[in-house]
C-alpha cells in the first residue's frame, strides 16, 4: 500500500501557494502584525502624498520602502529559495518582479500594495484552507488514546498500540472502542456515527464484531480484541482518507501541468507587453511611447496572471468532496474516483450482504429417507463452523440452538460460489448448493433446482443427506437505493449473484431491477463485468461485500465495497467504501461527486473569466496594479470559499 500522506498537506503544486514564509501560521501574531505595520505606513504615505508633505524624493522612497519591507522581505526570501531549487517561475517571482518594477518606475504606493494585498490574501486563504483541513481532521481523528485492559479483577489503562490480539478490554458507557474485537456480553448498543455517519444506534449480540471508533451506550461492555490497533477499522478509515489526497483527479493533474506551462508563458507575454512599444518605435520613428507606461502595463499583466486561484481551490474542492463523503460514511480513496462516480452508466450489485441483509435464518430442515435430522445438522455444522459466510453462520447457530455439538476441528476447503467440502470422522462430506453436489456426482431431489429459496444441501460419501432452507430479506433501503439511482439518471442497474437464477430474478422483481444474473461464480461475475464494460462507453460500477466479489470490484471502473460487514479483501480492492452497509449510499456518493465537479468547474470558470478580463484590460492600459492585485486575491478567496462550502451541504 502506498505510504499515507500527512493529513495536514493534502495538496502541493507548481504555484507553491500556502507553503511560504510571508504568512506563516495564519493564527500567529506575526502573520497579522507585519501586514498591519505595512498598511499603516502605506496609508500614512498616501496622506502625505495628498498633502504634498514629502519634501524630498529620497524621503518619499525611504518611507514607501519602509512600508514595503515588512511584507516584501518574506516574499523575496521565498522567491530566492525557490530559485535555488530551480523554480524560476512561481508566484513569489511574479509578485517580486511586479513590486520591484513598480518601484523602478516611481509607482511606490502600488509596489507596496502588490505585496501587502497579496500577503493579506494569503492569510485569509490559509485560514480557509486550514479550517477545511481541521474540520475534516476533527471529524475523522477520533482515535482513542487509551484502552482498559482487563487482568483478573482489575483493569489497566494502556495505549491501544500495546494491547495484544486476543486480550480482553473493557469499554465504559460513553467511551469509544479502541480496537476491533468481538462482543463478550449478551447484547449491547453502540453509536456507530464515526464509522458510518448513521445516527441510529446499532444493537450487537455476543460473538458479533465490534469495531474501533464505535461508542458504547448505556452500560459497560467487554470485548475480546481480534486485530492490532494499526489494522483496526478506525485506523483503516484514517489511512484511506489520508491517502485519498495522493490520487489526483484529472482536473487536478491538468491544472498542475497547466501551471507549469502557463506561468512562464504569461511572464514572457508581460515582457512582450512592456517592450513591444519600444520595438515598434524603432520601426516607426513617429510612434511616441513611454517606458513607464509600457512597463506598468506589463506589471499589471504579471500580477493578474498568477494562477493561485486555480492551483489552490481545485485540489481543495476535491479534498472537500472527500471530507463531505466521509461525513456520510462514504470513503473515496482518491479525487479521481469522485470524477468517475459522476459519469456512471451502469451499476451492478452483488446480492447477499449488499442488497439483502446477509443475516440468514433457517426456515426449514428436510432430510433424506432414513437420515436423522441430528445427523444432517452434525454434518452441516462441522463443515460450516470454520466459514465466515453469512449462510454458514446461520447453519451453525441453528445447530447450536438444537443442542447439536459442533465439531470445529474439521479439515475443510471452501469452494467460492458453491460451498464447502471436507473430511469428517464419518467420511468425505459436502455442504453447499446444488452446483457443488452436481459437480461431485451426488444425486439430490430435482425440485431443488427450480426452487426460489436458498438451500444448503449436505452429502456424505456421495450420498445425499438432506437440506436446509435459509431465508434472507432485502435491506430496508434496497428499493430506495434502486429508485434513487434511477432518479440520478443511471440507465442500467443489475444484480450479479452466485445464487440460483430463480432466487435472483425474484429479488430483482421486488426491487424494480430489470437485469439479474444468477448462478455466477466469482470468475462469472468478473466476466459479466468485462462484457458490460465492452458494451458501454460509460464507466461501470460494481457494489459488493464478500471476498468472492474482489475480482469483480477490481475489474470494474469503480469498485464500491460495503465496509461495515464486508470482507477485508473487498474493502482493500474497492475504490469507494460504504461504511454503513446501506446500498442507498451509492446514490449519495453520486450526488457528492457531481456537487464536487460543479464546484471545481465553477472555480475554473471564475478564475479564467476574471483573469482573462483583467489581463485584456491591463494589456490595453485600462486596469491599474490596484485592480490587478484586488482581482487576483479576490478571485482566489472566492474560489476557496466556494470550494469549502461543499462540507456544509446536505446530501
Amino acid at each position: 500500500m502506498k505510504k499515507a500522506k500527512n493529513m495536514n498537506t493534502p495538496h502541493t503544486h507548481a504555484c507553491n501557494c500556502h507553503a511560504h514564509a510571508p504568512t506563516g501560521e495564519a493564527h500567529s501574531l506575526g502573520a497579522y502584525a507585519w501586514p498591519l505595520v505595512s498598511l499603516l505606513l502605506l496609508g500614512g504615505g498616501l496622506l502625505l502624498d495628498a498633502a504634498g508633505a514629502f519634501g524630498h524624493p529620497l524621503l518619499r522612497l525611504a518611507w514607501y520602502l519602509g512600508a514595503y519591507l515588512p511584507v516584501g522581505l518574506p516574499v523575496l526570501r521565498s522567491a530566492w529559495e525557490q530559485l535555488r531549487r530551480g523554480g524560476l517561475f512561481n508566484e513569489f517571482t511574479l509578485m517580486t518582479l511586479a513590486a520591484i518594477g513598480a518601484f523602478c518606475i516611481g509607482e511606490y504606493p502600488e509596489g507596496v500594495a502588490v505585496m501587502l494585498f497579496y500577503t493579506v490574501g494569503e492569510i485569509f486563504q490559509e485560514r480557509a484552507v486550514g479550517r477545511a483541513r481541521r474540520s475534516i481532521g476533527a471529524l475523522l481523528d477520533v482515535r482513542p488514546r487509551t484502552a482498559n485492559l482487563v487482568g483478573g479483577e482489575r483493569t489497566e489503562a494502556i495505549a491501544p498500540e500495546r494491547v495484544a490480539v486476543g486480550s480482553e478490554i473493557e469499554i465504559r458507557a460513553g467511551e469509544r472502542v479502541p480496537l476491533d474485537g468481538v462482543l463478550l456480553d449478551a447484547e449491547a448498543s453502540f453509536n456507530t456515527s464515526a464509522l458510518t455517519g448513521e445516527s441510529v444506534p446499532r444493537r450487537i449480540r455476543r460473538g458479533e464484531n465490534v469495531l474501533a471508533g464505535m461508542i458504547a451506550e448505556n452500560r459497560t461492555v467487554r470485548v475480546r480484541t481480534t486485530r492490532p490497533f494499526a489494522d483496526s477499522a478506525l485506523a483503516r478509515i484514517l489511512r484511506l482518507v489520508e491517502q485519498a489526497a495522493d490520487r489526483k483527479a484529472p482536473a487536478e493533474r491538468f491544472i498542475r501541468r497547466f501551471a507549469r506551462i502557463y506561468t512562464p508563458v504569461v511572464t514572457l507575454l508581460a515582457a512582450v507587453i512592456a517592450t513591444a512599444p519600444w520595438l515598434w518605435s524603432l520601426v516607426d520613428p513617429q510612434f511616441a511611447f513611454s517606458w513607464s507606461e509600457s512597463i506598468y502595463r506589463g506589471l499589471v499583466f504579471l500580477v493578474i496572471s498568477c494562477p493561485c486561484a486555480l492551483v489552490v481551490s481545485i485540489p481543495l474542492g476535491y479534498f472537500g468532496g472527500i471530507g463531505a463523503a466521509s461525513r456520510q460514511g462514504i470513503l473515496f480513496k482518491g479525487g479521481n474516483f469522485l470524477d468517475v462516480v459522476t459519469r456512471l452508466g451502469t451499476v451492478l450489485f452483488d446480492k447477499t450482504g449488499t442488497l439483502t441483509e446477509g443475516t440468514f435464518e433457517v426456515r426449514e430442515v428436510r432430510t433424506a429417507p432414513e437420515v436423522s435430522e441430528r445427523k444432517l445438522l452434525e454434518t452441516l455444522a462441522a463443515l460450516e463452523s470454520r466459514s465466515t459466510h453469512p449462510i454458514a453462520r446461520a447453519v451453525v447457530r441453528y445447530a447450536e440452538k438444537r443442542g447439536v455439538a459442533v465439531a470445529r476441528g474439521a479439515d475443510t476447503t471452501e469452494h467460492p460460489g458453491r460451498g464447502v467440502s471436507g473430511r469428517l470422522a464419518q467420511g468425505e462430506a459436502l455442504a453447499g448448493n446444488t452446483r457443488l453436489l452436481r459437480e461431485r456426482g451426488v444425486e439430490y431431489p430435482a425440485e431443488l433446482d427450480a426452487s426460489a429459496e436458498t438451500s444448503v444441501l449436505a452429502a456424505l460419501d456421495g450420498r445425499y443427506l438432506g437440506c436446509m432452507t435459509v431465508a434472507d430479506r432485502p435491506k430496508p433501503d434496497a428499493r430506495e437505493a434502486v429508485e434513487a439511482l434511477k432518479a440520478e439518471g443511471i440507465p442500467h442497474i443489475g444484480i450479479l449473484s452466485g445464487d440460483r437464477q430463480a432466487l435472483v430474478s425474484r429479488l430483482a422483481g421486488q426491487l424494480g431491477i430489470d437485469e439479474a444474473w444468477g448462478d455466477l461464480l466469482p470468475e462469472g461475475k468478473a466476466a459479466r463485468i468485462e462484457a458490460t464494460r465492452s458494451e458501454s462507453s460509460l464507466p461501470v460500477a460494481f457494489v459488493g461485500d464478500g471476498i468472492n466479489d474482489a475480482p469483480a470490484l477490481a475489474l470494474s471502473d469503480l469498485g464500491i465495497a460495503m465496509g461495515g460487514l464486508g470482507s477485508d479483501a473487498a474493502i482493500e480492492t474497492a475504490d469507494v467504501v460504504i461504511q454503513s452497509d446501506r446500498p442507498s449510499k451509492v446514490a449519495t456518493a453520486i450526488r457528492i461527486g457531481r456537487a464536487t465537479r460543479r464546484i471545481v468547474w465553477q472555480n475554473i470558470a471564475l478564475a479564467f473569466g476574471v483573469k482573462l478580463l483583467v489581463l485584456v484590460l491591463g494589456a490595453g492600459g485600462l486596469a491599474t496594479l490596484w485592480e490587478a492585485v484586488f482581482a487576483d486575491v479576490g478571485v482566489a478567496l472566492l474560489a476557496i470559499l466556494n470550494a469549502v462550502r461543499i462540507q456544509r451541504k446536505r446530501f
